[in-house]
């Protein structure tokens, strides 16, 4: 009689196969992609109305957000991958894979046509899932450019305030010279 291991009898001593492995990194490499901050330079021009500190700030601040995002999403799709027991399925999905292919006489590819069609529809909500996570990615980064266009309205209310005071200080002062003159007016 032919026995054949259990599934998971072969799978590597870290729980992780290679198909697991390849998602993982897949996974990162398109967050990174995505999540890839600008320059510096780059940075600094698109707030070119604002003095070097305020610059220097909002360039800090935008790394702090960009590399929190970045993490709370590799951390989110972690704990999906162990929630869904993500590694342990492709691991006995490549098993199964490796198994048949060995086995001359096996015929009936019926099952990895099943395997296939359930996969791609892992696949496909797991795109829906990136998907909706980079929406809500953009729509962070879009509440924090109304937050930035915020301060910039803020900044442009303090200067015409700052211009009003310096126009009431001259004001005050042409006023203080004509009556000082010694032409008064009783």
């Amino acid at each position: 009689m032919d026995k054949r291991p259990e599934h998971g009898a072969n799978a590597s001593p870290n729980g992780i196969g290679s198909r697991f492995s390849n998602l993982n990194k897949s996974f990162k490499y398109s967050i990174r992609s995505l999540l890839t901050s600008c320059s510096k330079e780059e940075f600094y021009k698109a707030f070119s109305s604002f003095s070097n500190t305020e610059r220097e700030f909002l360039h800090r601040l935008f790394l702090q957000v960009i590399t929190s995002l970045h993490e709370n999403i590799e951390e989110g799709f972690e704990t999906i991958c162990i929630q869904t027991q993500a590694g342990a399925t492709l691991d006995a999905v490549e098993e199964i894979v490796e198994e048949q292919d060995l086995d001359v006489l096996f015929s009936d590819r019926s099952n990895i046509t099943d395997v296939s069609e359930n996969l791609s529809m892992a696949k496909k909500k797991e795109l829906q899932h990136l998907m909706h996570m980079v929406q809500m990615g953009e729509e962070h980064n879009q509440v924090l450019r109304n937050r930035l266009q915020i301060l910039r309205e803020d900044n442009k209310v303090l200067s015409g305030a700052s211009q009003a005071v310096e126009k009431f200080k001259n004001m005050n002062l042409n006023y203080g010279a004509n009556t000082g003159d010694g032409t008064d007016d009783v």
